[in-house]
């Protein structure tokens, strides 16, 4: 019988489970090479942990960066919050590929982040990535097939999926829908197409559904749909239902596993939510302290998180919700002095969003 220790043929499947009769615990198989979340050419068993974020790194952390300043100056700032507390914001790193950025979208697994796409202040259409419980710089991960800012993205634990957006060629909105796989790096791949052509949209995720709400359509006309697709297949977006009130630039979106909270109409403090394993239109949820437009969002399983936005002046604040009542934000902090001015447009994402499970 083999030694369960040694290092598992090339033939094993990553994903694969065994038992270790040695360590008593239970394994799963992550595959190689090198730079895809593994320390061998080959890859390697590691063992199947059942605790969160909250236990890993004392809290889920919630990330943001980029972002516009007037006129439409970037950064390449990224500041983190730990989701479950309350103060400003710090120091993460910095933007690598595309130095500056703004109006991009942010998704993640338990351990990597995505910045996707964005402007400086012309579009582009790179990915970079973090992994979120350290600090550092951002390394690229590859590119998306269209440049864009006001795409919005929304992800599984291992999928990530970006929807939307205004590029040169038409700055009211497309429709296309794409996907990465998050432990890798590369391009993104097609996924489908949304139901209607719009930008600036608020997404949120089970570990199964990928939620895309409201937006600017072409016109530009502001939007009440409520598009859905299922985050491990491919496939055109179908209708889940509508928002209480139509948005143009929304102030994103965040979920737990079971309910998405969702920001309605430009430039007001209105939230909705949704149960996304069902379909329906969203119900009131209560207010923002401030009424805004352009804010970015991130989530653990029990806080939604709404950072930044415009008044259109930009503004620093950062409020929560609990998810899973009903009622007002509360003030949990500011951005930091360095990353204030820079604070609307911003890409968010946190390791302990819905998304996960």
């Amino acid at each position: 019988m083999p030694n369960p220790n040694e290092l598992a043929p090339l033939t094993v499947t990553p994903g694969a489970l065994r038992f270790n009769t040695d360590s008593m615990k239970l394994e799963y198989y992550r595959g190689g090479p090198v730079g895809f979340g593994t320390t061998t050419q080959t890859g390697e068993w590691v063992n199947l942990t059942t605790d969160s974020p909250d236990i890993q790194t004392g809290g889920a952390r919630g990330v943001f960066g980029g972002g516009f300043d007037s006129p439409l100056a970037s950064t390449n700032i990224i500041e983190y919050i730990t989701i479950s507390t309350t103060g400003n914001s710090q120091d993460f790193g910095d933007l690598a590929v595309d130095s500056t950025r703004g109006g991009g979208s942010g998704c993640s697994s338990s351990t990597r982040g995505l910045f996707i796409s964005g402007g400086s202040p012309a579009r582009n259409n790179s990915i970079e990535f973090v992994t979120i419980s350290s600090t550092g710089n951002a390394q690229n991960f590859g590119d998306i097939s269209y440049t864009a800012f006001y795409l919005s993205a929304c992800s599984s634990s291992t999928r990530g999926v970006c929807a939307g957006g205004s590029t040169s060629a038409s700055p009211g909105g497309v429709n296309n829908i794409e996907y990465v796989t998050i432990a890798s790096t590369g391009n993104s791949q097609d996924f489908g197409d949304l139901t209607a052509t719009r930008n600036a949209l608020a997404s949120c995720s089970s570990s199964t559904r990928g939620i895309f709400s409201g937006g600017y359509a072409p016109s530009p006309t502001a939007s009440n749909i409520i598009d859905f697709v299922t985050i491990a297949s491919t496939g055109n977006a179908a209708d889940f239902g509508d928002l209480t009130k139509t948005v143009g630039y929304t102030n994103g979106g965040c979920s737990n596993a079971t309910r998405g909270i969702l920001t309605t109409e430009t430039n007001t403090n209105t939230i909705n939510y949704i149960t996304i394993s069902t379909l329906g239109n969203a119900q009131d949820f209560g207010d923002l302290t401030t009424p805004r437009f352009l804010a970015s969002s991130c989530s653990s399983s029990t806080r939604g998180v709404f950072g930044g936005g415009q008044t259109p002046t930009r503004i620093n604040t950062i409020d929560y919700v609990t998810i899973m009542t009903t009622g007002n934000a509360i003030d949990f902090g500011d951005f930091s002095s360095s990353y204030s001015s820079f604070s609307s447009q911003t890409s968010a994402f946190s390791n302990g969003h819905g998304g996960l499970g």
